[in-house]
């Protein structure tokens, strides 16, 4: 069945599908393409939708020059058309389902490289050599993963859309090939006589928590390595544009920006234009396609680098994906994106391939750049259900709500890291009146703020605790210091109660990570006593900064260091802490160390 659906979850514009198509334009070798969009720009003139591709091989289609590698007989992509347009009578705006709430991962290994990291260290190393020979500046170099996805890939693109939270997300179902782009990247836009490209260039992966992130920000956007990347395509496109604009109107606005997305910093910069009075789409495809981009500079040397040192065609990876409007539609009368981040499916097969790469120059490295590779694959196994964040305050009519200046801090660090929304007033306001609700009693209240910014609470008395407060020790299931969730108070709390669940005979439970390390219990922050001294487990160590640990630290009551679990034998004391129970003893059970 013939669809598309384009999705932005970046907060800008509203989703909508095209429904009730009418015919299709398909281009099968890359001189028919630029009738295909010709056809495609005539069919909106007459007042229709059209929606499609243009795979990254079509470029020999608008410049003979372009080189690319073809498909062998045999592969599964083989019969995907070069390009591919749907025509539509009609826009229909919807919303992309949330994940589920007990989303489900691909097993380990599902997505197979095409190059394994000795491969690719050897493509590197050709490269710099043809950059030393001045043959090119810079090489966009991308390798392939292949899995098998049985059945609809709606939800591979949903969970896609949602990990990256793109703002040019595409979904296309030509038939026997579904392509699935959760794409962060414009290629243009066209807005009247105005047409902007938004190349990104430069990527560096999200710390774990609000300051260590605006750190690892602020060294992407003065990473000369990731500038001098990002100039290079900046400059390269300008040049692009050129060939359509009005003479003396491009123009490079928003330079080294850095845009945050799911699991990666991306660094960008706008480059707008006035085109020139006349000028079609295929006159802009022949201009711009491929984006520099996803090519490197010079263009025409560097794509027949790319052909001789790739092992694969790139099909929709690295070409576009996006929609042409009628006049007098909302929004921009033509779209596209970059499509990276973004997989083709084989219905027949089940094949599903995903392309990912980087821009190599001379000071790249292969290491790194293999390791930026696999952080930006990272989007195809981000499974999770959407979540809410999350703060529990304890209410004394007294003494009111204790730290809670701490605890609205740490919200909106939280909110800032993720990009949820929050009005503090809205925040005080509903604590205020659960504040009331039981006249004379200690109370714990409970705050749920979700991504738009919706908050709801609720309230209940304190129970009293059990003091010393058994502890487990969790030993057999290690956190993973680098899981960012580890670091903010949120609504997913599988974790947290599978240990509690491992563990009923105790009141609480220690965790420990992946380096033997002790780091919190599974509702507080930890102290031990020794030699003579409190202690609690550093940050980094993989736990949530809690707001009573904050202030014991800062009092000097308490001091970090690493903990690990042999420590817990000559341990002098223990106790766990939290702004609701703000101090108590504990003790070990008498099997929590025992193997």
């Amino acid at each position: 069945m013939i669809e598309a659906r384009f999705d932005d979850l970046s907060g800008g514009e509203p989703s909508f599908r095209l429904v009730e198509p009418v015919g299709v334009l398909e281009a099968r070798r890359p001189a028919e393409v630029p009738a295909v969009i010709d056809a495609a720009e005539a069919a909106a003139a007459r007042g229709l939708w059209v929606a499609g591709m243009v795979t990254y091989e079509t470029a020999p289609g608008f410049d003979p020059a372009l080189q690319v590698r073809t498909r062998p007989d045999g592969d599964p992509f083989a019969e995907l058309p070069l390009a591919w347009f749907a025509l539509f009578e009609a826009r229909q705006e919807t919303t992309l389902p949330a994940p589920p709430d007990d989303p489900s991962p691909p097993p380990p290994g599902a997505w197979a490289p095409s190059i394994d990291r000795e491969g690719y260290d050897a493509a590197i190393e050709r490269i710099h050599e043809h950059i030393a020979a001045g043959d090119t500046y810079q090489v966009n170099f991308t390798i392939r993963l292949r899995a098998s996805i049985a059945g609809d890939p709606k939800g591979l693109y949903r969970d896609l859309c949602y990990a990256q939270r793109g703002a040019y997300s595409a979904y296309l179902d030509l038939g026997r090939y579904r392509i699935l782009s959760a794409s962060p990247e414009l290629f243009f836009r066209i807005d009247g006589s105005t047409i902007a490209t938004k190349p990104m260039k430069g990527t560096a992966p999200r710390g774990r928590w609000l300051a260590e992130d605006e750190a690892i920000r602020a060294g992407l956007r003065g990473s000369i390595k990731e500038r001098a990347e990002n100039a290079m395509i900046v400059d390269l496109l300008r040049n692009d544009l050129a060939r359509v604009a009005r003479i003396g109107s491009v123009r490079w606005s928003d330079v080294f920006e850095a845009e945050r997305f799911e699991s990666v910093w991306q660094l960008t910069s706008t480059v707008a234009a006035e085109l020139q009075p006349g000028r079609s789409l295929r006159d802009v495809f022949g201009a711009l396609f491929p984006s520099g981009s996803v090519t490197g500079t010079p263009k025409v040397r560097t794509m027949q680098l790319i052909a001789e040192l790739e092992d694969a065609p790139r099909g929709p990876y690295c070409g576009t994906i996006g929609y042409l409007a009628p006049a007098g539609a909302p929004g921009p009368r033509a779209r596209f994106n970059v499509a990276i981040r973004t997989v083709v499916h084989d219905a027949t097969t089940g094949t599903a391939e995903y392309g990912v790469g980087g821009g190599i120059t001379w000071d790249s490295r292969a290491n790194a750049e293999y390791d930026e590779v696999l952080t930006k694959a990272r989007v195809l196994t981000l499974r999770r259900p959407d979540f809410r964040l999350l703060e529990t305050f304890r209410f004394d009519p007294e003494d009111g709500y204790r730290r809670l200046d701490e605890h609205l801090r740490r919200l909106r660090a939280s909110a800032a890291y993720f990009g949820f929304s929050e009005d503090e007033r809205a925040i005080r306001s509903a604590l205020d009146r659960e504040a009331g609700r039981f006249p004379g009693k200690v109370v714990r209240v409970r705050l749920l703020l979700d991504r738009r910014g919706h908050v709801e609470t609720g309230v209940a008395p304190i129970a009293p605790g059990a003091e010393p407060v058994r502890l487990a020790l969790d030993r057999d299931h290690p956190v993973d210091p680098s899981d960012f969730f580890l670091f903010h108070k949120t609504t997913l709390r599988e974790r947290y109660e599978d240990a509690a669940a491992r563990h009923p005979d105790a009141d609480d439970v220690i965790l420990v990570n992946d380096r033997g390390e002790v780091t919190e219990t599974t509702i507080a922050n930890l102290a031990v006593r020794l030699e003579d001294r409190w202690w609690t487990p550093p940050i980094d160590a993989g736990l949530l900064p809690g707001c009573e640990r904050a202030a014991l630290l800062d009092a000097g009551s308490i001091a970090e260091r690493s903990i690990r679990i042999e420590d817990l034998e000559v341990a002098e004391g223990l106790a766990v802490l939290s702004s609701v129970r703000p101090w108590r003893d504990a003790a070990l059970i008498d099997a929590a160390l025992q193997r």
